[in-house]
């Protein structure tokens, strides 16, 4: 069988990217950064590997968290925003950068290379979407390619980085989960970590209204 590594962060995106090789052999891994959602992140990530029958393992890197001054590291307020305003680009930048980590997807792919040449994995599955693209540049098509040149240098197996939401803004996500079957009711996306999602922080609202707007049960308990 087929092996794939999949970067997960118990978040609707990567829960419907890698639901997409179900198929083959899933070697999920989860950061531990020192995130307010690390505990959520990583219960979410390994029940959904768990329901995808592959294996899960956490690695931890709090050392990004002592160098890091993002909102979701320290006790600075997770920026809220109201629903007019995730189509605002400047205020979703000011909020892209205050939750900002340090190189974070620029370490998780790296870490993610090594997996896939120590498990003989031909992909490196992660949920890099055209939506958090505009305020995120680690989630870019060009990262995507940038990435992929810099194995072909830098590893001598042939490994490949994909994103299968790269193109896809969160309602078509939430379209292509429903098509695959993807346990997105098993996804966490809250970056304040509570049980529930608090339903106001900019990646709750992003979810609360992928659902609406595709027409589809949000399986999601929100706070507010």
């Amino acid at each position: 069988m087929k092996k794939v590594i999949g970067v997960l962060s118990g978040g609707l995106d990567s829960t419907v990217a890698i639901s997409k090789y179900k198929d083959w052999e899933i070697q999920g891994i989860t950061f531990d950064y020192g995130q307010k959602a690390a505990k959520m992140e990583i219960n979410s990530s390994k029940e959904i590997c768990k329901k995808l029958g592959g294996k899960h393992s956490v690695i931890n890197l709090k050392w990004l968290s002592n160098i890091s001054k993002s909102a979701l590291t320290t006790d600075k307020k997770i920026p809220k925003l109201d629903d007019d305003d995730l189509d605002d680009l400047e205020k979703c930048k000011s909020s892209a950068k205050s939750v900002w980590v340090p190189a974070r997807n620029l370490v998780f792919t790296s870490i993610a290379i090594s997996f896939a040449e120590a498990e003989t994995a031909e992909k490196i599955i992660v949920g890099w979407d055209k939506e958090e693209a505009s305020t995120f540049p680690d989630n870019s098509k060009e990262f995507l390619n940038s990435f992929n040149e810099l194995i072909k240098i830098g590893s001598p197996d042939d490994i490949k980085i994909e994103a299968p939401a790269i193109d896809l803004d969160k309602k078509e996500i939430v379209e292509l989960g429903l098509k695959l079957d993807a346990p997105m009711e098993l996804s966490y996306s809250c970056y304040e970590g509570l049980k529930n999602h608090c339903g106001i922080c900019e990646s709750c609202r992003r979810r609360k209204r992928a659902f609406k707007i595709a027409g589809i049960e949000d399986p999601t308990i929100y706070e507010k």
